[in-house]
């Protein structure tokens, strides 16, 4: 990364000096002076990352020294990303369960920040916790809850992006793993917007397991409750081929977007679907309560075939999902989320 260093620092000359025999024109003053107020201006916009490890075994992503996520992976069944700060500094997921913040809608407490959790994988589900089910959960469904245990870091790095390289075992209510996964986010600054890569791979490295076709199961986020449809403070739904609202449930698309009021200013919030993704274009799980998931896995649950989606994976097969965060300023077309679309397809996943 450039970095302005004092005497070490590109220096203009003012007066007139031979170059290989010939003298610097004023043109030529002006367009050195230009190329260097361009490189200090990089030097003094370009955003510097660092994570850090939390005392808990999760780690925080900071940017120019101010909040951006943190990665929880010790208060509940599952890791999560929260909070998440967007371009403005303000949060962009609902603060419960992890908060009581006054005014927020308090349901389901398993949508935890920005997470990843599925209903049935070997018949175990990650995708609720005990809290959902409350104090009168019936034994059966209590007994099938699993955990996405956080094993260990790979990589945490800072610098012009941050990465986190988090591995996780799946875990039945028994103690018995099922699959593993691989769970690779980087964090960036582009212009005015923040972005967080999701890559995950969920692999059968216990030998056959099937991955059930479900309606709650996939890459979730869940918005800010004024975001939210039906919060009606002007929040909506739009996906890449212009379903609005409830009318988004269910339907494939390659990028889908939630957009509205969040403490008085206008922001959205953008997932994109890579085309190397599992069933790529996903069909989305996104409800105007405010729960936003891109769900590959529930084809017949979320009635976009008649047949069940099903799949069985043979030992060390692998799923590989792909997926960007977008937060952004103003609905979808000032986030420019149909161009971010184009950018993303074409890089290598």
């Amino acid at each position: 990364m450039l970095r302005y260093d004092g005497d070490s620092a590109l220096k203009v000359t003012t007066g007139r000096r031979k170059h290989a025999g010939h003298a610097f024109s004023p043109t030529m003053k002006i367009a050195s002076l230009l190329a260097t107020t361009l490189v200090f201006s990089f030097q003094a916009f370009a955003a510097e990352f660092t994570v850090t490890e939390t005392p808990t075994g999760g780690a925080v992503v900071k940017v120019d020294g101010q909040a951006f996520a943190e990665y929880v992976v010790d208060q509940a069944n599952k890791p999560y990303l929260w909070p998440i700060y967007g371009p403005t500094g303000k949060s962009m997921t609902r603060a419960y369960p992890m908060q009581n913040v006054p005014g927020e809608k308090q349901d389901h407490p398993h949508h935890r920040g920005l997470n990843f959790g599925h209903q049935s994988i070997g018949g175990s589900n990650t995708w609720a916790e005990k809290a959902t089910y409350g104090e009168k959960g019936k034994p059966e469904s209590l007994a099938l809850l699993g955990s996405i245990k956080h094993s260990r870091f790979g990589t945490l790095k800072g610098g012009s992006t941050a990465v986190i390289e988090a591995y996780a075992d799946y875990v039945t209510s028994e103690g018995k793993k099922t699959i593993s996964e691989k769970r690779v986010m980087t964090f960036m600054v582009e212009g005015d917007t923040r972005i967080i890569d999701v890559d995950i791979d969920l692999i059968a490295s216990h030998g056959d397991i099937e991955v059930g076709d479900e309606k709650d199961a996939g890459l979730s986020i869940r918005v800010p409750h004024s975001m939210s449809v039906d919060a009606k403070e002007g929040g909506k739904i739009i996906n890449a081929n212009g379903d609005k609202d409830a009318d988004a449930w269910g339907k494939r698309a390659t990028w889908c977007d939630f957009n509205g009021p969040v403490d008085g200013e206008q922001h959205g919030i953008a997932m994109l679907n890579h085309p190397s993704s599992f069933r790529h274009p996903t069909p989305w799980h996104a409800r105007t309560y405010g729960l936003f998931t891109a769900n590959p896995f529930g084809l017949a649950s979320l009635k976009v075939q008649a047949e069940s989606g099903a799949v069985t994976l043979k030992k060390d097969e692998t799923i590989k999902l792909r997926h960007r965060f977008i937060f952004h300023k103003g609905d979808e077309k000032a986030g420019k989320i149909a161009e971010a679309f184009e950018k993303y397809a074409k890089e290598a996943k």
